[in-house]
């Protein structure tokens, strides 16, 4: 993000504005913020005339790799083996990613503020997810259980529409083409652009559209730090030129209507003693809502139940040959199961009975060896549910050595199944159960128009499909049923969501076909980053609104 200082000129935009959509800037802000409270029981008392004087620790583990980093530390509280502390840890949340975090509780007996000086008294355990409620800290023989209270911010959105008028013409020749760029202020008196406007053309009075932006990007919802507002021309080959400044905060801006600003452009008034402005910022209308969060209704007993459906179509290659996708290598997991292991560490932590319906497709099975598209891996069709992601990839290596591979490639049938189970949930259970079909396949597919009627009808649904291509072959499309560029259709119709997410698993593997995965985290982190969004969408279409925390 931009940060210059209150007393130097404003940098140019042109590096990074390069189209006439700069509100894109703002899919920067985290998801969810949530809040850490920390208390501890029954702490051992390592001072001999007192009792312990504990202050705990936080660290973060950087995103695929081993390195911890220190994220804060709670007050110390003297000598007390139950403290609760008041200061907070605030951590962004993200669903697609396993955030592992570390606790260490130190006794202070020193004035030090190096950790290293206080290493010979902290008792610690790595706690691998922090919505783990309970963890435990072990110190030397005994074990002590220590409570890891959540509470999640808010996420307020802020309403507003503005308009300009009588702004200053910056050429000669035609008009401006004005929009607005929201900066908040830093402690050491620099500002950080976090918001971007649309660009209106060829005018010098303008209005904006309504536009919203998270409470949290005006410094984490601080609704009384100074914000500056900058208006420029929009010039894309030039760089944008500055026609004034002013400057505010969240509260005057959410509390003051019809209030009025005048667009002070600093050169011009060093140089001009007339110079009064370069125009005026008015404020139609501002509103705050509560928007739930992802979270809330994680908390609030939301299920998500995930179903995995696996390509057994004879373009994998006979399983028998090392060079099949299916092959079973002795010594190190085939791509299959590779994928499945890095996405299905995520899904796991969210599917509240861990138990995985796992599909198969495109093969003839026993003992009458017709053609399946949706058998299940475990051989039992009235339970085809596997126990967590271990009992999926066995039941996947039972199904690959007694099954034949065969065809088409058929994704219809897996769909429509997961679309039958979400009707019934919807029926039964309503805005408590959403359904994650993930799809691992290596080919092209051969059902197209079945496919896309199959999506559509899902996306009125609680569902959201993710396909992961193993691989070389060609998906283009899969990038069809990604509608992220454009929203999916069948016969006339049109998908009521974007549920789609595509993967190419090879992007994500070191040389060679059949290579490492560089990184697992990366992986499940592109797989499910747009599920949150497809969720809510959901929930806010059909009015369900999160429960109290369980």
């Amino acid at each position: 993000m931009a940060a210059y200082s209150q007393a130097s000129a404003p940098p140019p935009y042109s590096e990074v504005l390069t189209s006439t959509n700069p509100t894109s800037f703002t899919s920067s802000i985290p998801a969810t913020q949530v809040e850490l409270h920390v208390s501890c029981r029954n702490l051992a008392d390592l001072d001999v005339f007192s009792k312990s004087d504990p202050m705990v620790v936080m660290f973060v583990q950087a995103l695929g790799t081993k390195e911890w980093r220190e994220h804060g530390r709670t007050e110390v509280i003297m000598n007390n083996l139950n403290p609760d502390f008041v200061k907070k840890f605030t951590i962004n949340y993200f669903f697609e990613e396993v955030q592992k975090l570390k606790f260490q509780v130190y006794d202070i007996d020193k004035k030090s503020a190096r950790l290293q000086d206080h290493v010979s008294d902290y008792i610690y355990k790595e706690c691998h997810d922090f919505d783990n409620y309970h963890i435990l800290l072990i110190n030397h023989y005994k074990v002590y259980k220590e409570s890891l209270l959540i509470n999640i911010i808010c996420d307020d959105v802020v309403f507003f529409q503005f308009r300009g008028h009588k702004l200053d013409k910056i050429f000669f020749f035609g008009k401006s083409d004005p929009f607005l760029v929201f900066f908040f202020s830093n402690e050491d008196n620099s500002f950080t652009a976090f918001f971007f406007t649309e660009v209106i053309k060829n005018t010098l009075n303008f209005f904006l559209k309504e536009f919203s932006i998270p409470s949290r990007a005006f410094f984490f919802g601080d609704y009384d730090r100074l914000i500056r507002v900058e208006c420029y021309d929009w010039d894309f080959f030039l760089g944008h030129d500055l026609i004034g400044i002013f400057s505010t905060t969240l509260r005057e801006l959410t509390t003051n209507t019809n209030i009025t600003f005048e667009l002070i452009h600093p050169g011009k008034k060093a140089k001009k003693k007339s110079y009064k402005n370069s125009g005026t910022i008015s404020i139609l209308h501002s509103k705050i809502e509560q928007q739930p969060t992802f979270l809330d209704y994680i908390r609030g007993g939301v299920q998500i139940n995930f179903i995995v459906a696996i390509d057994f179509t004879a373009s994998n290659g006979d399983p028998r040959n090392s060079n099949s996708l299916h092959y079973l290598n002795p010594y190190e997991p085939n791509l299959y199961v590779k994928a499945l292991t890095s996405v299905g560490a995520i899904c796991e932590d969210y599917d509240t009975d861990k138990m995985f319906p796992a599909l198969g497709f495109g093969a003839r099975i026993p003992p009458n060896w017709t053609i399946s598209h949706e058998f299940p891996l475990n051989g039992l069709p009235q339970n085809p549910f596997c126990d967590r992601v271990e009992g999926v990839i066995a039941a996947y290596f039972q199904s690959i050595q007694s099954v034949q591979l065969y065809g088409p490639t058929n994704f219809a049938p897996v769909i429509r199944k997961t679309v039958g189970i979400a009707k019934h949930s919807e029926h039964q259970k309503p805005g408590q159960e959403y359904f994650v079909l993930l799809i691992l396949t290596d080919g092209i597919i051969s059902d197209m128009e079945q496919t896309k009627a199959a999506i559509v009808e899902a996306a009125s649904l609680p569902v959201s499909i993710i396909i992961v291509g193993i691989g070389p072959a060609e998906f283009d499309a899969m990038e069809e049923l990604d509608g992220d560029t454009v929203r999916l259709s069948s016969r006339g119709r049109y998908a009521e969501r974007d549920i789609v997410q595509f993967v190419p698993f090879r992007d994500y593997l070191g040389k060679g076909s059949t290579g490492n995965v560089l990184s697992g985290a990366r992986l499940a982190k592109d797989v499910l980053e747009e599920l949150p969004d497809q969720f809510l969408e959901y929930m806010k279409k059909r009015g369900f609104k999160p429960h109290q925390p369980q």
